[in-house]
C-alpha cells in the first residue's frame, strides 16, 4: 500500500557536480521531511550518461545540462545559474581591476571537456567569443575538484558555475560574470512513460 501511494520505494538520481551544490540538497532534505520511507541512489554522470540512463530506466530522474533532449523525454528548468572567472589566488586580477573575459585573451584555460557537457562547453566558448577571442585550452576535465586544483597551482584559469564556489576549499579566487547574456541553466529529466508513483511524488515536491 505504501509503494502504491509513493510513500515507500527508491528514486535513482543522476545528476552533474554542480547541482549537488545547492538543488540536490534542498530536494534531499524535503523528501527526508516529506516522504521519509522513499529512500535515494545518487550517481554523477555527464549530461549523455543520464539521458541514457533515463531512456533505459536505469534512472528516474536526472539533472543536466542541455539545450533539447530525445521524444520520450520531459525536461524542467530548476535552477538559473551565472557564471564565474576562476583565477589563482595570487592572479594580479581581482573584483576591483577586472572589467570583462577579454582581460584574459594570452590566458591558458582549464574547461569541461565538450564530451562531458557540448551545451556547456559551447557557452564557454560563446562568452569568449562574444569579447572577440577564442580561448586558448590546454586542460580539459569532467570534475570541478580537478578543475580548481589546475588552477591553484597557476596551470590556467577557468570559467565555470557560480554556485561551484561553495563545494571546494582551493586557493583562487572567483569573480561572478554579471554582465554576460550567458547563463548555466540546470535541467530536470525524466522519462514521460515512467510510471514511478515515487517519481510523482518527487516531480510534484520539486
Amino acid at each position: 500500500k505504501l509503494i502504491d501511494k509513493g510513500e515507500d520505494g527508491e528514486l535513482r538520481i543522476g545528476f552533474l557536480g554542480s547541482a549537488m551544490q545547492n538543488v540536490i540538497p534542498d530536494l534531499l532534505l524535503k523528501m527526508n521531511k516529506m516522504f521519509p520511507g522513499i529512500s535515494t541512489s545518487l550517481e554523477e554522470m555527464s549530461n549523455s550518461l543520464q539521458v541514457d540512463a533515463i531512456e533505459k530506466d536505469k534512472l528516474d530522474i536526472g539533472f543536466v545540462r542541455v539545450e533539447r533532449v530525445p521524444l520520450g523525454i520531459e525536461m524542467k528548468p530548476v535552477f538559473k545559474d551565472t557564471f564565474s572567472v576562476v583565477l589563482p589566488e595570487n592572479h594580479p586580477l581581482d573584483v576591483s581591476n577586472f572589467k570583462g573575459v577579454d582581460q584574459l585573451t594570452e590566458e591558458d584555460f582549464i574547461l569541461f571537456s565538450r564530451d562531458y557537457s557540448p551545451a556547456y562547453y559551447h557557452k564557454i566558448m560563446s562568452i569568449c567569443e562574444d569579447k572577440g577571442f577564442t580561448p586558448h585550452i590546454t586542460h580539459k576535465s569532467v570534475h570541478a575538484h580537478t578543475i580548481f586544483k589546475l588552477v591553484e597551482l597557476g596551470l590556467g584559469v577557468s570559467i565555470v558555475p557560480t554556485s561551484l564556489r561553495h563545494g571546494f576549499d582551493f586557493k583562487v579566487k572567483l569573480i561572478e560574470l554579471r554582465e554576460i547574456r550567458q547563463y548555466a541553466n540546470l535541467s530536470l529529466i525524466w522519462k514521460a512513460t515512467n510510471r514511478s508513483r515515487v517519481l510523482q511524488k518527487v516531480l510534484d515536491l520539486i
